[in-house]
């Protein structure tokens, strides 16, 4: 969850002479933005660094980062015209650098912890294509999914198909773990992502299960959809602080292990505060199926470093009693 980022001076002295394109498209520089956090934080796994907007340049979607407005998409997606020329591209053409980013890093931490791959979903992918940016309400984006549904359907089976192949190429790669990112689906309800979303998730997990690598299936504010993203797959649920992890398993059942939970606004605490709400997270997690602690959703940039490093710190003691 943003384990590398603005919250540390060392990728901001990286960021001073490199956009963040450049950092993800340069194999070298995304390896040593992987390996920040791990050496500062101690922490018990890598995540590789990307963003999960960088599939769509191969498809024919270019997009930025704009200071102080996140990712802008040029071309945003509103007509079957835009989606339909759209590119279903493999991952050597176009993503080849991630790949070759998750060689180095697996050559670099191999045989000491593991390396976490990841994309993101395809409705999340598709509100910024629409979009053209990020947004809180996602008009342009339910406007389409309700209004042209064949549309809609063509721009998800393309995306999915195009995360369905760099996952796998991730996985071939070296990326021992896989996690989905839907970061914006919880603005569904159920009956929209089991019509409009699950169909194209489930494209995705299905296959990638097949791999043998543990997936992490991840959204936020996805209370009313947990049971859906079960089904749609993953071997791991993400849950964020919405929600009690207790809970969660309640309404999953007895087998499936859980991601999660704790505020990422917390870091902002005073330790006490945070070392109490951190406690209770992992003690209720110790009586799940599997558990891996983390934020529910990412590190923000105003976090002290030496706040998570010593929330990592406490996780190992906690969890070991």
């Amino acid at each position: 969850m943003r384990q590398a980022g603005r919250y540390m001076a060392e990728y901001r002295e990286l960021r001073k002479g490199h956009t963040m394109l450049e950092l993800c498209k340069n194999p070298e520089l995304a390896c040593e933005v992987t390996l920040q956090p791990l050496r500062a934080h101690k922490v018990d796994a890598a995540i590789l660094f990307a963003d999960i907007l960088l599939p769509l340049e191969p498809m024919g979607a270019p997009f930025e980062f704009a200071a102080g407005e996140g990712p802008v998409v040029h071309d945003p997606i509103r007509s079957a015209a835009d989606v339909a020329r759209l590119r279903v591209c493999d991952p050597d053409d176009g993503l080849g650098y991630v790949l070759e980013a998750i060689r180095l890093i697996r050559r670099e931490i191999d045989g000491k912890i593991p390396l976490i791959g990841f994309a993101g979903a395809p409705f999340t992918l598709a509100s910024y294509l629409i979009e053209g940016g990020k947004s809180s309400q996602y008009i342009k984006t339910k406007r389409l999914m309700f209004s042209e549904p064949r549309v809609w359907q063509e721009l998800m089976e393309k995306l999915s198909e195009v995360v369905r192949r760099y996952l796998v190429a991730q996985v071939a790669s070296g990326a021992q773990a896989i996690q989905l990112f839907d970061s914006w689906v919880g603005a569904l309800s159920p009956e929209d992502y089991e019509n409009s979303v699950e169909p194209y998730v489930s494209h995705i997990l299905q296959d990638v299960m097949k791999l043998g690598v543990p997936v992490i299936h991840f959204g936020t504010g996805t209370t009313t959809l947990l049971e859906l993203q079960k089904r749609a797959g993953g071997t791991v649920i993400g849950v964020d602080h919405r929600l009690s992890l207790s809970e969660a398993s309640r309404r999953l059942g007895p087998n499936v292990a859980l991601q999660g939970n704790l505020d990422p606004m917390l870091l902002l605490a005073p330790w006490e505060v945070l070392r109490l709400r951190a406690e209770k997270v992992v003690e209720e997690g110790k009586r799940l199926p599997g558990h891996i602690f983390n934020l529910g959703h990412g590190i923000v940039p105003e976090v002290d470093p030496s706040q998570v490093t010593r929330l990592a710190d406490f996780i190992h003691e906690v969890g070991q009693r």
